[in-house]
């Protein structure tokens, strides 16, 4: 298990070849996902593929901002994969009450990047669309109006091997022991 390796090679990939993904890889990768522990085992998310081109471009247009220049790439990508917020069950929503942490929303973090991480492992590139403009979404997709979409994902192979650098702050900066 070279997991580390996995997170370390994992980056946004905003720039897509035009090839199409294999179902298998994405059922490895939505797999991946549907393991991703959650809340009182609640696993609050419903993943809807999207590789129809014709709906796969008017979903895409949601995520983008033209006027910001926003996400403009997910045109190239020959998937998203729309990640749908579920109702949690009753102890879930009782300790997100009591702890002022809306689990759910965590929980949707989680299993996004375990279909990254699976993704990297496939030769995939991804890239996690917080921006999107929600309601086209959710009619595009028929999502019911009582459901969110917190999170899209565009998914294809990368157009290229080469990737930024990626800076990071220093463990010494960001972790300490028994105390802040």
């Amino acid at each position: 298990m070279e997991i580390l390796k996995s997170i370390q090679r994992r980056y946004s990939v905003r720039k897509y070849a035009s090839d199409p993904v294999e179902r298998e890889k994405l059922e490895r990768c939505l797999e991946a996902a549907r393991m991703a522990p959650s809340a009182c085992n609640a696993q609050p998310w419903k993943f809807i593929v999207v590789d129809d081109p014709t709906l796969k471009e008017q979903v895409s247009r949601a995520a983008k901002h033209l006027s910001f220049g926003f996400n403009n790439f997910v045109d190239e990508a020959p998937v998203m994969i729309a990640m749908v917020l579920e109702p949690a069950n009753v102890s879930s929503e009782f300790g997100s009450k009591v702890k002022r942490k809306h689990y759910p929303l965590i929980d949707i973090g989680i299993a996004a990047e375990h279909f990254c991480l699976q993704a990297t492992e496939e030769g995939l590139g991804t890239c996690l669309l917080g921006w999107l403009n929600e309601k086209m979404v959710k009619k595009d997709l028929n999502i019911p109006a009582r459901r969110r979409v917190p999170l899209m994902i565009s998914v294809g192979y990368p157009a290229t091997d080469r990737q930024k650098s990626r800076k990071r702050k220093a463990l010494d900066k960001i972790v300490s022991y028994n105390a802040y």
